[in-house]
């Protein structure tokens, strides 16, 4: 009956397995049988069956979720693969009744957000775009929280948890979110929002492809180094020695780093770089920057700084540093000046990607945007603290200006 076809079976019950894999191989199918949702995608990928017989309800995922990854592919990689979803759990299903499974089979997709903090700003955005998009929380969508509240140790355990909750699509917040949802699923589509560059951090090997689960928005650009450099220069000209505040371990950081060195050797300037490794260095670090006889401050784009970004800013401000940092946010939170992306708008862009998802599309497939939008943020309350006068070239070229 079923002579020469290709099935995979996905059914966590061993005892349950078994049983299929004997049914349909007497029935004359060739039968691969997997365990989880993440073995079965990684198989289906590789095997391209005929057909694939997936359990609804598993410890590691749903079943409705892997078939609508399955749906989410192209043609011509399986995506309109004849698919089966069975239940082990007859009683179960005989007690809800014909309705209620349809019911539970047409249950809004669900979203889960990974990030080290509860910004209201970045998650207001999302909300805000995804509701433009159709998708309005609590009706047409779900969306679980899980942040670290400081502590990244948490994040690895808040991702599988998301696995476990059967999320459609993650969106992972900072580099070490993005890390905990790639080790905990190679399924879930993954959209993240980083200050780093996907390519200096291997992330991805390309940004137009990413392939794999990943797609996403990264706030790097070349030449911001160099830009940043310059406003300091010109808010603060007499200065002859900057200190650099950058984290060793992130190789976006030290790729930036490499053209700020390179800027200042064209204008004769001294750096010193300050190195901030991890949270619990940053009081060291702060006390190099202070002790280090610098005329100015520049901040890097790193998931730590812009967590610390209040402390930061009130540190120059006490330390009387001029500073210029890479977000706006930087601006917001009192400091100096910022030249860069939003972090907040990145979340727009974000919330494009998961629509795209949620409809259909492949993470993999989709570019890995550069945020084109990129802007000067000047606050005069914090120059006059600071007793410096902000050339009105500067201030005319400035797209906001705190008074």
């Amino acid at each position: 009956m079923l002579s020469g076809l290709r099935i995979l079976v996905v059914e966590d019950e061993r005892g349950v397995r078994l049983l299929l894999t004997r049914v349909l191989e007497d029935a004359g199918a060739s039968v691969v049988a997997v365990a989880s949702p993440e073995e079965a995608f990684t198989e289906f990928e590789r095997r391209r069956p005929d057909v694939l017989v997936s359990d609804i309800r598993m410890p590691g995922g749903d079943g409705y979720q892997l078939i609508r990854r399955v749906r989410a592919l192209p043609a011509d990689r399986g995506g309109l693969t004849p698919a089966v979803a069975v239940s082990a759990s007859v009683g179960e299903e005989e007690a809800l009744g014909a309705p209620a499974r349809a019911q539970a089979e047409a249950r809004p997709p669900s979203i889960g957000y990974l990030a080290n903090e509860p910004a209201p700003d970045t998650s207001a955005t999302l909300r805000a775009r995804l509701a433009e998009r159709g998708w309005v929380e609590g009706q047409s969508v779900k969306l679980w929280y899980r942040y670290a509240q400081g502590k990244p140790e948490r994040l690895p355990s808040h991702a599988d948890e998301l696995v476990r909750l059967g999320v459609d699509v993650i969106v992972a917040a900072g580099a070490p979110a993005i890390e905990a949802a790639r080790r905990a699923t190679r399924t879930i589509p993954i959209v993240v929002a980083t200050t780093d560059d996907p390519l200096a951090t291997k992330l991805v090997a390309s940004l137009a492809r990413p392939g794999g689960n990943l797609t996403g928005v990264t706030l790097a650009a070349p030449g911001l180094a160099r830009h940043r450099l310059e406003l300091l220069r010109e808010l603060v000209p007499r200065a002859t020695r900057v200190a650099v505040l950058w984290n060793p371990t992130n190789p976006s950081n030290a790729a930036e780093l490499r053209e700020t060195e390179a800027a200042a050797r064209g204008h004769a300037l001294e750096l010193v770089a300050v190195p901030l490794p991890a949270d619990t260095e940053r009081r060291v670090a702060l006390d190099a920057v202070r002790n280090a006889g610098a005329g100015g401050l520049l901040v890097l784009a790193d998931v730590l700084t812009l967590a610390r970004r209040a402390e930061l800013v009130t540190f120059a401000a006490r330390s009387h540093i001029p500073a210029v940092y890479p977000l706006p946010e930087f601006v917001d939170a009192g400091g100096l000046a910022a030249y860069g992306p939003s972090w907040s708008d990145a979340f727009g862009r974000v919330a494009a990607h998961v629509d795209r998802i949620l409809r259909g599309a492949s993470p993999g497939e989709l570019p890995i945007e550069r945020l084109a939008r990129v802007e000067l943020h000047v606050n005069l309350r914090a120059a006059r603290a600071l007793e410096l006068a902000v050339p009105p070239a500067l201030l005319s070229r400035a797209q906001r200006v705190v008074q």
